[in-house]
Formats: C-alpha cells, sequence, structure tokens
C-alpha cells in the first residue's frame, strides 16, 4: 500500500512572501522557486527527501500560494526574481532550485547574484525554445492583451475538479501516480483561489513575464545570462515532458559553465513530484560535491 505523503511544510511571511520552510536542521540552506501556476507545496515531497541535507524553503511567488499580490502589479520575470533575492537575502547564500518558469527565475538570480547561489538545480526550467511544445503555446494565448483575462474569467466556471485533473494530466507523465492526498490538496488549494480577487490577474501576468522573456533579445536574453552563471548547475528534464522540450538539454550542455544533465524516461514536466526521490539522489550529489565551496564539477 502507498504510504501517505508528508504533510505540507508551515508558512510564514518572510518579507512580501510566503514562505514555507522545513525544520530548522543543516547549516546547508536551499530555496525553491516554483513555476506559472504553481506554488510553494508543488516541492515538499522533494524538500522532505532532502531535510537531511539542506535546510528548505519554497516560496510562493508574489500573487500565488499564500503571497499577496505585489502593490505594483507586476508579475514579470525580473519582479519574481527581486522577491527570491530578497529571501536569499534573509536566508544567505543557498542552493538554488527552479521548476519552469521558477527555472527561468532562477537563472536571472543566479546570474545576477552569484554570491547567493551556491548550487542551481534546474527542473525542466522555461528557457526560450524556437520549438515551443503546445503547452508554451497556449501560455502564450494566455498572455494576449483582454484574450488572457477572458480565458481566466472562463475557466472559473469549469468545475474546479476538472480544472485540476486537465492541468495534472498535462504536467505529469502519468497522473494514475499522483497520491490521492496530493490531487485533494490541489483541488483544495484551487478553491481557495477562486476566492482571491487578484488570483486570475496572478496568473495571467505570470504567464506574460515568462512569454516576453522567450522574446527578449539582446544581453538580457535568459541565455546569455545561462551563460553567466557561475554557479555548478544540475539540469533534470522528464522524457515525458509536453510543455519543455527535453532536447533543449543540449542548448544547456553548451551554454552553462559547469552543467550535468539527468534525463528521466519515466517523467514529465514536474520531475520533483513524479519521483522526488531520484531528483534528490541527483541533487544530494551535487551539493556532497559543493560543500567546501563551488568546486569544478567533476568530469
Amino acid at each position: 500500500m502507498t504510504p501517505e505523503p508528508v504533510p505540507h511544510w508551515p508558512g510564514r511571511m518572510i518579507g512580501s512572501v510566503h514562505v514555507r520552510s522545513t525544520p530548522e536542521g543543516p547549516a546547508d540552506q536551499a530555496v525553491f522557486v516554483h513555476g506559472l501556476a504553481g506554488s510553494a507545496t508543488n516541492w515538499t515531497d522533494l524538500m522532505d527527501e532532502l531535510k537531511d541535507t539542506v535546510t528548505g524553503h519554497a516560496v510562493d511567488l508574489p500573487g500565488a500560494g499564500f503571497s499577496p499580490a505585489p502593490p505594483d502589479g507586476d508579475y514579470s520575470v525580473a519582479a519574481h526574481s527581486k522577491a527570491v533575492i530578497e529571501l536569499l537575502e534573509h536566508t544567505g547564500p543557498a542552493h538554488l532550485f527552479g521548476n519552469s518558469m521558477g527555472g527561468a527565475i532562477a537563472v536571472r538570480v543566479a546570474a545576477a547574484r552569484p554570491e547567493l547561489v551556491r548550487t542551481l538545480t534546474l527542473v525542466s526550467p522555461a528557457l526560450p525554445d524556437l520549438l515551443p511544445r503546445y503547452g508554451p503555446v497556449r501560455v502564450a494565448a494566455a498572455a494576449i492583451p483582454r484574450l488572457g483575462e477572458w480565458v481566466a474569467d472562463r475557466l472559473r466556471l469549469v468545475p474546479v475538479e476538472q480544472r485540476i485533473t486537465a492541468s495534472m494530466a498535462m504536467v505529469w507523465a502519468d497522473m494514475g501516480a499522483c497520491h490521492p492526498i496530493r490531487l485533494r490538496d490541489a483541488i483544495e488549494e484551487q478553491r481557495r483561489r477562486d476566492d482571491l480577487p487578484y488570483a486570475g490577474e496572478a496568473v495571467v501576468g505570470s504567464a506574460r513575464g515568462i512569454v516576453t522573456e522567450y522574446f527578449r533579445w539582446g544581453a538580457d536574453n535568459l541565455w546569455r545570462q545561462a551563460a553567466k552563471v557561475e554557479a555548478p548547475t544540475l539540469i533534470v528534464h522528464g522524457r515525458h515532458d509536453r510543455l519543455v522540450r527535453p532536447a533543449m538539454a543540449r542548448k544547456a550542455y553548451r551554454t552553462f559553465r559547469q552543467v550535468r544533465l539527468v534525463l528521466l524516461p519515466t517523467a514529465g514536466h514536474v520531475a520533483m513530484m513524479e519521483m522526488p526521490r531520484v531528483v534528490a539522489a541527483e541533487a544530494r550529489r551535487l551539493i556532497g560535491e559543493t560543500r567546501l565551496g563551488n568546486a569544478p564539477l567533476p568530469g
């Protein structure tokens, strides 16, 4: 019989954002950044696997989870990156994790503030791709002025269970592997968010933020930012990812200075939720190699 998953970690406000943390333990700190329409609870199971290795802090980005909407209504990747940097300034230098849009945010943070990032672990990072899959095309459509708001309003008319099931079927390789408690958690969280006046605005604004990054040129382009990252980097892709092409790992290998690639043959877009034990083993290996500082990855 499948054991029940651990409860979600308790949260508190740190500055302008809500953060869920594991009990204070190891001296090494880790910060976890979720993707579009996600929250800190996306990292609960991975944080449990790593709690004997790092003290973990998963952030609800502005407008997501239990974090309030930003006063200026700015949901850009730059604004989200600023929120993560402020958390890192609170925790001190940490091992930084990011999934999907959170991966793009983590890249910006690692490039801008290398002294705050000991290692970088990216799970299906949303880095610019000239051949986006169906999912990113939907995100781009939602980012169109007025259309995005209309779609968000219409979606609220769809039963919560149907919305969550469709969303999880998109990001999991096998939704049947999702524990019923985690499915229930997601449904309850969506019901709570439906009552927030800024919930739709936060998702649409963040979608516009990541689409803007896909079309950004010059020195601020995310791939150019990736080339500046000094921290040893682990990139995890799921072979059955319907949102980010695993083939982008080849470009990542050519771009990041110190990088290890892991392709999981049975995972989708959220490997840290689908197989947290496997992702934790790879992250623990990287963290162990850098305990004495940002040493080069062995060949």
